[in-house]
């Protein structure tokens, strides 16, 4: 009895944790920290940088001695001369040897050194390719995030629609009731209600879209409850205002900062490794060789000295140094320098062209964040004109002095500028955490 009711208070302790965590909101920090530990290409960053470490560790344990043991088997028929002794005899022989042999590179012509260097610098370029990973995949977040705000925005402007159209039927149908409207304009503003229900509906939508997406850029496996913490969007304004700077002010940071452009840096230190390395080709190279050996033989014809003994009367031991000077490879050696030269030309034009890149991407954001300065600033404008016109066009309805069409054409106007004005001030927030994100400053909401 114990043990069920144990498992049925687990059972719905986990339900209830489950539950909890479905209807869990999360904030824009927790959802960068998600994505950055599930995503995929983060992950596959990860697994390359693991790699380039096996290949430095490698490159080190290139130093070490190397250890081999080895084993034979011959066997012999037909006729030999046995013992020397002039006389051909049909005889069947087996031989058995046994050897272990160990090599240590003395001098290489640098190249295990420069091997270990250019690894090194490998892996660091590779932990800049992973920051740049991230990089991008927290600015992708931001915009995901940024565009559910957004869409919150204008369902909350498609309520607001709705509940306005709404109380004007009621108004409408007074109106009508004393006589001051006619009968179609009860029809007219009823049609106009269901086309707001149709709008809050799209609206409610889109929502739901944007959300989605968000859910499957962290990676989520269950989405059904996913929302966020909205944060205020009127600080989100306030902490923008200091973030437009000048592009070369942007662009001195970012190149001291950026991991793409420090990757690439690493990728022309690695080609200049290379060149050492292939350098490495024209000069000696000594080994210090140690082996050991032995024997046993037989002979099915005779009776054969036994096996413990051969093997140590057979025993040999060797030590020696080997040099080997290379003086003719068909120029295999200078065509590798050639090449390699060649890719550090080439590394240093990729590197010539990120920073180029850079800078146009820089540029590219300022004039970006001005505009949409501008824009934001011009929405706030034609939100509190349309608010007034609006105010006098609504006056005029309820004591029937206008329309239901002049009305709606009030009220339409309104809910535009104010869309526009909610699509204005979330660009900006987005535009200016892009030069954020090239001044290295932490992207925040």
């Amino acid at each position: 009895m114990n043990i069920k009711f144990f498992l049925l208070t687990a059972a719905v302790s986990i339900t209830f944790a489950k539950a909890q965590d479905s209807n869990q909101k999360w904030s824009f920090e927790s959802c960068v920290e998600h994505a950055i530990t599930h995503n995929l290409v983060i992950k596959q960053k990860q697994i390359q940088n693991t790699n380039a470490a096996v290949a430095l560790n490698t490159a080190k344990m290139s130093r070490l001695p190397d250890l081999n043991a080895g084993l034979g088997q011959n066997w012999s028929f037909g006729r030999t001369n046995y013992n020397q002794s002039g006389i051909y005899e049909n005889q069947t022989t087996s031989r058995t040897g046994f050897d272990i042999s160990s090599s240590t590179p003395l001098f290489t012509g640098f190249r295990i050194s420069n091997q270990i260097e250019k690894s090194r610098i490998d892996l660091e370029a590779s932990l800049q390719n992973l920051e740049k990973a991230k990089e991008d995949l927290v600015l992708n977040v931001t915009s995901l995030f940024l565009q559910v705000l957004f869409n919150q925005e204008l369902l909350k402007i498609s309520e607001e629609q709705l509940s306005l159209t709404q109380t004007q039927v009621d108004r409408t149908i007074q109106l009508l009731e004393t006589g001051k409207v006619p009968k179609s304009q009860v029809y007219d503003i009823q049609a106009q209600a269901a086309k707001d229900e149709v709008s809050l509906i799209q609206a409610e939508n889109n929502l739901q879209l944007s959300l989605l997406d968000l859910a499957q850029s962290l990676e989520l496996e269950r989405i059904k409850e996913f929302n966020i913490i909205s944060p205020n969007s009127d600080n989100l304004i306030e902490e923008s205002l200091s973030s437009i700077l000048l592009p070369e002010i942007i662009y001195a940071n970012a190149l001291g900062i950026k991991p793409q452009i420090r990757e690439q840096e690493l990728r022309l230190e690695s080609a200049n490794k290379d060149v050492n390395i292939a350098k490495s080709g024209y000069l000696p190279k000594l080994n210090f060789n140690l082996q050991y050996n032995t024997s046993y033989f037989h002979n099915y014809n005779s009776e054969s000295t036994p096996f413990k003994n051969q093997l140590k009367n057979n025993a040999g031991e060797m030590i020696g140094l080997s040099l080997s000077v290379p003086i003719f490879n068909r120029f295999q050696v200078r065509n590798q320098v050639k090449s390699t030269r060649l890719n550090v030309q080439l590394q240093s034009y990729i590197l010539e062209d990120s920073k180029k890149t850079l800078y146009k991407e820089i540029q590219t954001a300022y004039l970006n964040a001005k505009a949409s300065s501008h824009k934001y600033n011009s929405a706030q404008k034609a939100v509190e004109a349309t608010q007034t016109s609006f105010f006098y066009a609504k006056e005029r309805y309820e004591t029937g002095k206008s329309t239901v069409f002049e009305f709606d054409d009030a009220k339409t106007k309104l809910m535009q500028t104010l869309s526009e004005q909610v699509q204005a001030k979330y660009d900006y927030v987005f535009r200016v955490k892009i030069l954020d994100f090239y001044n290295g400053v932490d992207i925040r909401l």
